[in-house]
């Protein structure tokens, strides 16, 4: 049964996340959760390769304007990425390279000259049986130079509605089924 509650809501970056602390400074960091129906797997690699896969059309466009304008700059754009690492496919969950998975997180992310970011998928599943079991996306990232900075402020803005997007998206396709594999 698919709960009808699609609200994304801000929350503080989550203690347990692998992400918490992996910088000493950064330049952003983020967290948005979303309430999963009772019977969504698990496994939070399918969870993101399902988030992932829903892009909306609209986000793709932005990610055209973005690697139009950032090629000049050298910046890694999206089809590279896509194209990167083309032996290690299985470490890829589209523009994202996987850096660490768990039972309950995955860590998605990429290093650039201008700023490294990680991406955590946690599903956290909640202390009482009447309450639903959430995702929370969160967002790290360490600037390494003006560029990066800049980058920063002119994205953030972006970075939160396409977060916000996704999560709502992925759950009124329908979230993944615990028998999925």
């Amino acid at each position: 049964m698919q709960i009808d509650n699609y609200t994304v809501t801000p929350v503080a970056l989550p203690a347990e996340s692998g992400v918490c602390q992996l910088y000493k400074a950064t330049n952003l960091a983020d967290a948005y959760a979303i309430q999963l129906p009772k019977g969504t797997t698990t496994n939070p690699e399918l969870l993101a390769r399902f988030i992932f896969s829903q892009q909306s059309p609209w986000i793709s466009a932005l990610m055209k304007v973005r690697d139009a304008l950032v090629a000049g700059f050298g910046l890694k754009t999206s089809s590279q990425l896509m194209t990167a690492d083309s032996l290690a496919k299985a470490n890829r969950i589209g523009i994202f390279k996987v850096y660490s998975t768990s039972t309950h997180e995955i860590i998605l992310g990429e290093d650039d000259k201008h700023l490294d970011f990680r991406l955590s998928l946690l599903y956290q599943a909640r202390p009482s049986a009447l309450i639903s079991p959430q995702l929370i996306l969160s967002t790290v990232v360490h600037c390494h130079n003006l560029l990066g900075r800049t980058y920063i402020f002119i994205i953030a803005p972006f970075h939160r509605l396409i977060v916000q997007s996704m999560l709502r998206r992925a759950s009124r396709i329908g979230w993944p089924k615990a028998t999925s594999t």
